[in-house]
């Protein structure tokens, strides 16, 4: 083969691989904001409760993406408890947390929430949220091993540096609605870089509703930012009639006093409810 045909060839599969990669990068972690549907009547589910915030869902059997607030859905904020379905996930690759059932002692140190001041299971720990838990769970991982499994995920900024038990909870770690979108929507296909039982285990430990007209999975989160706004998530998927829909759902509130835990579920559930779910109609 010619010389200048050969570099001809090559320059065109560099640019197709190129193109093949950005392609895949951005079906991984993110759905595509640039033809969403933007949804402004669900700005007073938010403005009522006084709080800021967005709302994104994907429609997996059309692919339509629906998107309240583009700019706050764009953005990066600290993951809090929405880490632990990452942290679950590779726990359970590296054998750090054995299944579902693995139990955790209590170490003894009253916190403010009593559901954690007891020994828990990790499908006890994920349920109620439970923070000692995982940070056990982050320091028998390592950061070395923490480091390569969040790279390979790309999740957020992949700043995972300070302490190794609480970088998902001070700011360090920071990811956007967006990417938290594309990761629940990676889990349930099993299309993440960790073995089906991994995912299989985090799925089930993330349904929280189950009836005959719908299955509501979620994992929540509450943190502060650095200017102490109080963030929340709930970041999951709703299934009806064999079809499902991810979403997530972020709140931001200068309000010290907020009641994030009913809050946060109580705009999701208005946003879904809007929507017309709930009625196995879906």
């Amino acid at each position: 083969m010619p010389f200048n045909l050969f570099m001809r060839k090559n320059y065109f599969l560099s640019i197709l691989l190129i193109i093949s990669l950005i392609i895949s990068i951005t079906y991984f972690y993110g759905c595509s904001v640039n033809q969403a549907k933007i949804d402004n009547s669900l700005k007073k589910y938010f403005d009522s409760t006084k709080v800021d915030g967005c709302f994104s869902m994907v429609n997996n059997q059309t692919g339509a993406v629906t998107v309240y607030n583009m700019k706050l859905d764009t953005q990066r904020f600290l993951p809090a408890s929405t880490f632990k379905i990452v942290n679950s996930l590779i726990g359970l690759e590296t054998g750090r947390i054995t299944d579902e059932k693995m139990m955790i002692k209590w170490d003894g140190i009253k916190r403010w929430n009593e559901e954690w001041n007891k020994d828990l299971t990790m499908t006890e720990a994920f349920k109620v949220s439970s923070v000692p838990y995982y940070q056990e769970v982050a320091r028998r991982i390592g950061r070395d091993t923490m480091k390569q499994w969040i790279d390979t995920l790309h999740y957020g900024n992949m700043n995972i540096s300070g302490a190794i038990d609480s970088f998902w909870l001070n700011n360090t770690l920071k990811i956007s609605p967006d990417e938290q979108l594309g990761l629940v929507k990676k889990i349930y296909f099993d299309k993440l870089p960790f073995s089906k039982r991994a995912q299989q285990i985090v799925r089930d430990v993330m349904l929280r509703e189950n009836n005959t007209l719908y299955k509501l999975s979620y994992k929540t989160g509450w943190g502060y930012d650095e200017i102490q706004n109080a963030i929340g998530w709930v970041v999951g998927w709703i299934e009806e009639n064999r079809h499902v829909y991810f979403f997530v759902t972020l709140i931001k509130s200068p309000d010290k006093n907020i009641d994030m835990q009913e809050l946060r579920m109580k705009i999701t559930k208005s946003i879904l409810n809007q929507y017309g779910f709930f009625k196995g109609e879906m």
